[in-house]
């Protein structure tokens, strides 16, 4: 991300007097400031980070309890519990419990903060530039904090859940593609399949699309990406020869129409109405795939063991569902989520002015069926 501040002459004024050596002016500055970057790094964080694309917010005031009415999903499950999954301390392990669905769940939330600061000398030669990157070094310091932890619950939730449809064994929430390390098209058919099964109606039948769209988008690694790229290019085929297996002499191509789309946008952004979303935190070693092999509870799915070298998790999500939610403290008239404060701790004599932001939440999975994934 990259920020840039205007340079207009009350800002340039207000940075100036930050640097100022009069304790009182600096004072005032550093208030007046601090006010400024609340919002600012709140809508950064909003923008820039994934996880605001899976969760839905649920403000609630700073001092409050949060939780969440269970009674809603009444009879999902024949046990008339709901399992959910939690984040209850920042950067620590996801945790799951079966809560009663006549019952409203409580929702651990936790800070996050950060703390810079920088030497006066650059806020009295109103150096706009450095004060930006100090602007820019909170905003990041809080996303990656957030992103690991929501990734978390996702991936922990992806990683155990399973669901028993009437009337068939029970089913994990990922399936494995049917040539590991190779995606294709029958993959995230047959996964867009699977997501439908465990999104049957508490009685057996159709959900409604108001309450369920199946798969929405799916998150895959660049790598994944530069096979999606590749059918721009390359034959694809799904068809069974005498012994069941695939005939590798027989190659279907797409239609042309679709190859031109890829062509033309160098790799899809939607493949059966499905969105594709690049993460670099996804693909062999990476981080979301080693959290991934802490979290799989199961490898019934693959005829060897998940190893994060090797294979990688497609992390599909159906975000009309809102099953993803992330409890937001609000403070203040405005009910604003990111509060920036001075940081007291510098004396007069160290020349510096420093700024200590943090704001509380935390992240929780109500229901695992808006997950599905795709291990290749």
């Amino acid at each position: 991300m990259r920020i840039k501040l205007k340079n207009t002459p009350e800002q340039v004024e207000l940075i100036k007097a930050l640097g100022a050596k009069n304790k009182m002016v600096s004072a005032e500055a550093s208030e007046a400031f601090a006010a400024f970057l609340g919002p600012v790094i709140q809508r950064v964080i909003l923008q820039a980070g994934t996880a605001s694309q899976i969760y839905t917010d649920a403000p609630f005031d700073e001092n409050d309890s949060p939780s969440y009415p269970l009674d809603l999903y009444y009879n999902e499950l024949q046990n008339g519990y709901v399992s959910v999954w939690s984040q209850t301390l920042a950067g620590g392990l996801p945790s799951s419990q079966d809560v009663s669905a006549i019952q409203e769940v409580k929702i651990a939330t936790y800070r996050l903060d950060s703390a810079v600061s920088i030497n006066k000398r650059y806020a009295r030669q109103a150096r706009l530039d450095i004060i930006a990157k100090l602007v820019e070094r909170m905003a990041q310091e809080i996303l990656v904090k957030q992103e690991r932890n929501a990734w978390s619950v996702i991936l922990k939730a992806l990683g155990e859940a399973s669901t028993t449809p009437q009337g068939l064994a029970a089913l994990k929430h990922y399936i494995a593609a049917g040539t590991l390390t190779a995606f294709k098209l029958d993959d995230l058919n047959r996964a867009m399949t699977r997501t439908k099964r465990i999104n049957e109606s508490w009685a057996g039948g159709t959900a409604l699309d108001a309450y369920s769209s199946g798969m929405t988008d799916l998150y895959v690694s660049p790598e994944i990406k530069e096979k999606i790229r590749a059918f721009a290019y390359n034959p694809l085929n799904t068809t069974k020869g005498a012994t069941g297996t695939t005939d590798t002499n027989v190659g279907i191509a797409l239609p042309d129409n679709m190859r031109e789309e890829i062509y033309r946008n160098a790799g899809m952004s939607e493949i059966f109405g499905v969105n594709i979303v690049e993460l670099v935190e996804l693909g062999l070693n990476k981080k979301y795939n080693v959290l991934f092999d802490n979290y799989i509870s199961e490898t019934d799915t693959l005829s060897t063991a998940f190893n994060p070298g090797v294979h990688q998790i497609l992390v599909g999500v159906d975000n009309s569902r809102g099953a993803l939610i992330r409890p937001v403290a609000t403070s203040g008239e405005v009910g604003s989520q990111f509060n920036v404060m001075p940081d007291d701790q510098f004396v007069q004599r160290s020349d510096k002015a420093g700024f200590y932001g943090s704001l509380e939440e935390g992240r929780i999975c109500i229901d695992a069926r808006a997950l599905s994934g795709i291990i290749v």
